[in-house]
């Protein structure tokens, strides 16, 4: 496994690959990442990890501070998962001139996490299309639980007529339920055991909810009864007629977003 921090250097070492799979991760490295590390080594031949916390794509300053950053423990278990390299750039190899402020991505970007993120999925489009430019893997691995980046990325990727494939892998849980992400290290005992049960009820309730059965506002009592302490969204989508062209067949999905304490987790179920 090699380690790069240089721009250069990675150009050099990675430009005769021509079966390279790319994992974007923020580090602090979970069963979730490692599902899409084992994916791409089952359909590339080689693998590369990114570790880079944008800052850009941060809204709260206190959001972006407080991300967990575990370096040392992240390039041990990568190692461990048989990761090729693990590139770790700095801010201005990235961003060397700026962001770029004219992004143009889909509409969708505006409902449910961007309705209270301004600009928060043009911060990924932007620095995903950055990494896709300097690394030109064959294909990039992104997880099902933030299911309006992945679709809002696919459209991006269409529209630019990207070579790099996307591919999708399913959402991982803890065994309480709780879908993996990085922020779950920020959770106190007391926050997680709240998260599950959001998630049982959620779950427990999905077709009425679903099929409009039992009303968004009573679900939406019952989680803040629990111990969120507020609730941006819990919306039912469609996530084959959001996006053109449109799909046939539905696909309906449960989206959360939600706080415990000062964390914000999302899910979809």
């Amino acid at each position: 496994m090699k380690i790069i921090s240089s721009k250069n250097k990675l150009t050099k070492i990675i430009q005769k690959e021509k079966d390279l799979g790319f994992v974007p991760t923020m580090g602090a490295i979970h069963k979730g990442h490692i599902s899409l590390v084992k994916k791409s080594n089952k359909e590339c031949k080689k693998t590369i990890v990114s570790i880079f916390v944008n800052k850009q794509q941060f809204n709260k300053k206190r959001d972006y501070q407080k991300y967990p950053r575990i370096l040392k423990k992240d390039i041990f278990i990568l190692k461990n998962n048989k990761v090729d390299y693990i590139y770790i750039p700095t801010l201005k190899q990235i961003y060397p001139y700026g962001y770029n402020k004219k992004i143009t991505i889909s509409s969708f970007s505006k409902k449910l996490c961007g309705m209270y993120r301004p600009r928060h999925f043009e911060a990924i489009a932007d620095v995903v299309e950055r990494f896709i430019n300097l690394i030109n893997p064959s294909k990039i691995f992104l997880g099902e639980k933030d299911m309006q980046q992945l679709l809002i990325l696919k459209d991006f990727f269409k529209k630019k007529k990207f070579k790099t494939k996307i591919v999708g892998c399913k959402t991982i849980r803890e065994k309480n339920g709780i879908a993996c992400s990085s922020r779950n290290l920020l959770l106190s005992i007391n926050d997680k055991k709240i998260a599950s049960k959001v998630y049982q009820l959620i779950l427990k309730n999905k077709k009425n909810i679903l099929k409009s059965k039992i009303s968004i506002k009573k679900i939406k009592y019952k989680i803040l009864s629990l111990g969120a302490k507020k609730i941006d969204y819990l919306e039912v989508v469609d996530i084959n007629k959001i996006i053109k062209p449109y799909k046939k067949n539905t696909n309906k999905r449960i989206f959360i977003g939600y706080y415990l304490g000062y964390i914000r987790l999302i899910d979809n179920i």
